[in-house]
């Protein structure tokens, strides 16, 4: 099992919409991507100045949050 810690950067727009957040799948936008670490990991998240933000969450759980959404409903 892989344990290593990931820091995921999300950016922000004036608007508070999210502009850029890495490790993201294709499929999603940057707005949806953020909602699902929000909703699966909002303790791992912590708000930075100027319009950013970072979640640090293992690469497994990551890994696991990608195959959810890649998942068909």
């Amino acid at each position: 099992m892989n344990s290593q810690e990931i820091v995921i950067h999300v950016r922000f727009a004036p608007t508070g919409r999210v502009i850029q957040i890495s490790e993201r799948p294709a499929k999603l936008t940057p707005g949806q991507w953020f909602d699902v670490l929000n909703t699966r990991a909002s303790s791992a998240y912590r708000p930075l100045t100027r319009g950013r933000g970072i979640f640090r969450l293992s690469r497994t759980a990551v890994d696991a949050f990608k195959q959810e959404t890649a998942r068909p409903r």
